[in-house]
């Protein structure tokens, strides 16, 4: 007993142990076992897959951490197939599966066993076959485990099932039905709810004859088998369920099932597949089998894709154009190796659309296998606060040269833009040093920073002297920037480089008209140049690097 406690606890993902005890989430158990209790009904009952595999097990998984954290909110745990049950039993219950979800945990479940076998984990649906006298006479579905409905019909139809054994034997076998894929990379494509589609097609009342030709049959257990694991595997493969011989390898440690489950996820397959079964060679006898996890078999998924991320706040970046940029602060999980706690929302009207709010739970995944992105709302937090959402109407090109209330963000970013590469290339200035100067009250306008000096710097805690002389050496050099830069760092909108010759004179002296006659800028374009020239707060700052000597003003 207590190693299976201590192999329970190793099992559980590293997020689970991070995540804290959110007080918010108290009133949230009750939504969360409820989402839950529908998706089962969905997937088991219906053949429909409402969510993803990955997120269904991380939601389990945190509502069962909420429950640890708030003990009075713990129910009787609901089985997940008590509404897919049927009316036909299984000669042999159909065993569930332990989920061993990181490799020290699969380690540890090989430590103590012997003759040990992986194959793929097939996306499919479960059934039952029943041969008589070698004649396959009845298909069930998995249901509850105990007892499904009858699929014979359809069965019969289908050309991956054997329906005449070469011997007149009785017996039971158990297997998945899966939906047959050409060269289906399951790293590079996904299960392509490959599931879902035999489901849908098996509990249809007529399965026609294309249909059933695409649906293929991996056995992965014969209860009353020979003892030895090859020569089930041998036998299977003789009677034409070939797969299970051929997708099937002996392990003897950690080492070679890390190889099989990396191998099996990146090459091509006929089938999906979410991970890899461990089979130890001795199990029960038949009749004592359970509609339970054994403890002769258990799963190891592929590495999680997507994860579910529990939302604590919702901010709203301003940029340098004034484009508002909902951002997500997360609860912290870990997705392939990496630590995510932020994550955009992308743009206003995306967010507007999903409302999400604190204490939302959302699916996250990573573009390009680097950046987080954010795929959906998985769960909605029964409360829903109010937040600051900016005036999209107030911000733009040319808002926040000032520190206007509001503006703090927009002018930040401004000055940012100003110093980086793609504006004046100042060394020693990022935007930590422009926030520390605002935050002193050295600065309140885009320009202010070109009259600061040694003394007013010196005014600010934390800057020894060595950070004076770089800021200060960093700003001095902004007067030697030559006029094209300064464009840029002043943010006009693109355009091409010659187009933009002459001095301030000249391109102020342009109307929207004017920009438009020059070869490649469209309307947009001129409208945007016209009205950058001929704002009063760009024209003013003009004049100030005018006076300050800057070439071209």
């Amino acid at each position: 007993m207590h190693s299976l406690v201590a192999l329970l606890l190793i099992a559980l993902p590293l997020w689970v142990w991070a995540e804290e005890c959110p007080d918010a989430a108290r009133s949230q158990v009750g939504a969360l076992a409820a989402q839950i209790r529908h998706w089962d009904d969905s997937y088991h009952r219906l053949g429909q897959s409402p969510v993803n595999d990955e997120l269904y097990d991380q939601a389990r998984q945190r509502l069962t951490h909420w429950h640890q954290c708030f003990p009075e909110t713990a129910a009787a745990p609901a089985n997940p197939l008590a509404s897919s049950r049927g009316t036909l039993s299984h000669p042999v219950a159909h065993t569930g599966l332990e989920k061993l979800l990181d490799e020290q945990a699969v380690d540890a479940w090989l430590n103590t066993r012997q003759d040990v076998w992986i194959q793929p984990k097939v996306d499919g649906v479960a059934v039952t076959l029943v041969y008589r006298q070698g004649r396959l006479i009845q298909v069930i579905s998995r249901g509850d485990g105990a007892a499904g409905h009858d699929w014979s019909a359809s069965a019969r139809k289908i050309p991956g099932i054997v329906q005449q054994l070469p011997e007149p034997i009785d017996l039971v076998l158990q297997g998945e039905l899966y939906w047959r894929l050409d060269d289906h990379v399951q790293s590079a494509s996904g299960g392509l709810n490959a599931r879902g589609k035999v489901a849908g097609l098996m509990n249809r009342k007529h399965l026609s004859d294309t249909d059933a030709a695409g649906i293929g049959l991996f056995v992965w257990a014969w209860p009353d088998g020979p003892a030895a694991f090859t020569e089930r595997l041998a036998t299977l493969a003789r009677w034409g369920f070939t797969d299970s011989r051929r997708y099937s390898q002996p392990i003897r440690d950690i080492s070679e099932a890390a190889h099989w489950r990396a191998y099996w996820y990146n090459h091509p397959l006929p089938f999906a597949s979410d991970g890899v079964v461990l089979h130890q060679a001795q199990r029960a006898p038949a009749k004592r089998w359970q509609a339970s996890a054994p403890y002769w078999s258990a799963a190891w998924k592929y590495p999680v894709t997507k994860a579910l991320a529990w939302v604590r706040n919702v901010q709203f970046k301003i940029g340098r154009t004034g484009r508002i940029t909902p951002m997500l602060e997360l609860e912290p999980v870990r997705l392939d190796d990496r630590q995510i706690s932020r994550v955009s929302a992308g743009s206003l009207k995306r967010w507007q659309a999903l409302d999400i709010r604190a204490g939302d739970q959302v699916s996250i995944s990573l573009a390009g296998q680097v950046i987080p992105r954010l795929d959906e709302v998985v769960l909605r937090s029964p409360t829903r606060a109010d937040l600051p959402v900016p005036n999209p109407a107030k911000f733009h090109a040319l808002s926040c040269w000032q520190l206007d209330p509001g503006c703090e963000e927009q002018l930040l970013a401004r000055l940012t833009w100003l110093s980086g590469n793609q504006g004046l290339a100042l060394p020693y200035i990022g935007r930590e040093t422009w926030n520390v100067l605002i935050q002193a009250g050295l600065i309140a306008g885009f320009l202010d920073w070109l009259t600061l000096d040694a003394a007013e710097l010196a005014n600010i805690e934390g800057f020894g002297d060595r950070s004076r002389a770089r800021v200060l050496e960093g700003l001095h050099s902004a007067r030697q920037r030559p006029f094209a830069q300064w464009l840029k760092a002043l943010g006009v909108p693109p355009a091409a480089r010659n187009n933009l010759e002459g001095d301030w004179l000249t391109l102020v002296a342009r109307d929207t008209q004017a920009w438009l006659a020059i070869d490649g800028i469209g309307p947009g374009r001129a409208a945007q140049l016209s009205a950058f020239f001929r704002d009063p707060h760009v024209q003013a700052m003009a004049e100030t690097l005018r006076v300050a000597g800057v070439d071209g003003f």
